[in-house]
Parts: structure tokens; sequence; C-alpha cells
């Protein structure tokens, strides 16, 4: 079943605060082949906040997201300012697009991440595929 047309335009509650700490952003660096010397974070660290809020809206039992039918599609960032030690970082959500096509639904995200000031950072957009349910019987694991 298709998600419902009107999520287009709706935002979610912002996410909880995530502190930024020097163990996380080198841990980030180390997992993604990243540099990091201490100053700004990696430019994709941001992903770290976003996939918090991304989570939300494919959790959210109203929206009719099965988890195991997503695939990422695309992730860009648009800064502000770089992420620094220190931040403490929170992401809501808005659902920009929504389209159905061979009975996916593109489903095209924006969330913002601001600082505990409010103040901007960082812009996440991310394209996600929610595939439709085929005859092969796979929202149980089984086989056709």
């Amino acid at each position: 079943m298709p998600v419902d047309p009107t999520l287009a335009g709706r935002t979610f509650p912002p996410t909880a605060a995530y502190t930024v700490t020097e163990e996380r952003v080198r841990e980030f660096a180390a997992a993604t082949g990243s540099s990091y010397d201490g100053g700004a974070a990696p430019a994709t660290f941001p992903i770290v906040v976003a996939f918090g809020a991304m989570t939300g809206l494919m959790e959210d039992p109203e929206v009719g997201i099965a988890l195991h039918r997503v695939v990422h599609g695309e992730q860009r960032f648009s800064y502000t300012r770089p992420v620094v030690v220190g931040d403490e970082l929170t992401a809501e959500l808005t659902v920009d697009t929504l389209r159905q096509i061979g009975g996916a639904d593109i489903i095209g995200t924006r969330s913002e991440i601001t600082d505990a000031d409010g103040k901007p950072v960082c812009t996440a957009f991310a394209t996600l595929v929610h595939r439709g349910p085929s005859d092969d019987n796979d929202d149980t694991g089984g086989e056709a």
C-alpha cells in the first residue's frame, strides 16, 4: 500500500539533543574513513543527527513506512557553519516531496539541524525509496 500522499508537507517534532563529543567524532571518522584533526567534524557527520529524524519518520505508525522496504537513495548537506565538538544538535524533519513511481514511494526529506540556541547549523536533504509490497510475500520473510 502506498504511503498517504498527505505526508508531503508534514513536519515532525525535533529529535532529542545530540551532544557532539571528541570521542563520537573520532569514532565516526574512523568508521567512515574520514580525516579528523580536532577541528570541525567531517562533512558527513550531521547524518548522525539527521538519521535520528529519518528513523522517527519511518517508525511513526501513522506514516505507514515498512523499514525493511526502504532504500536510502540520496543524501546531501547544506551548511550554515561547521559542526564542532561541544555542539548540542537537534534535527527537525519535513517531508518536502512524495511521489509514487512504479509501485514505490519516493520521499524527499529535509532535516533542519540546529544548535542548542536554535541557530541553524546544517540542512540535510535525503531521498528515501519505499518499495511497495510484491507478490513474493516478503512481508513475512517467506518465499513465494
